[in-house]
């Protein structure tokens, strides 16, 4: 997959992950049916880079974790990726 068809992934993730604060109670029962579709994409993305398997355990702690939702762990990954 091109990087760029990656990144709008990535922040399409992040921006839907983000918008469970707008769900009052609703958000954090999303968030458990959520976050193993994000680090399952988090896998997919970055899962052969020697950091990757950590990257995609950040980014199913921050989906599961109250007020943690706000870290584009998705994106903040892509850039490690493709600018470091």
């Amino acid at each position: 997959m091109e990087p760029l068809s990656q990144l709008g992934i990535c922040l399409l993730l992040d921006v839907v992950g983000a918008a469970t604060y707008f769900l009052p109670g609703v958000g954090e029962l999303f968030d458990v049916v959520y976050a193993p579709i994000q680090a399952t994409v988090a896998w997919s993305f970055f899962g052969g880079e020697s950091w990757g398997k950590v990257w995609t355990g950040v980014a199913l702690a921050e989906e599961l974790l109250p007020f943690f939702d706000i870290f584009p762990s998705m994106t903040v990954g892509w850039m490690m990726k493709y600018l470091l």
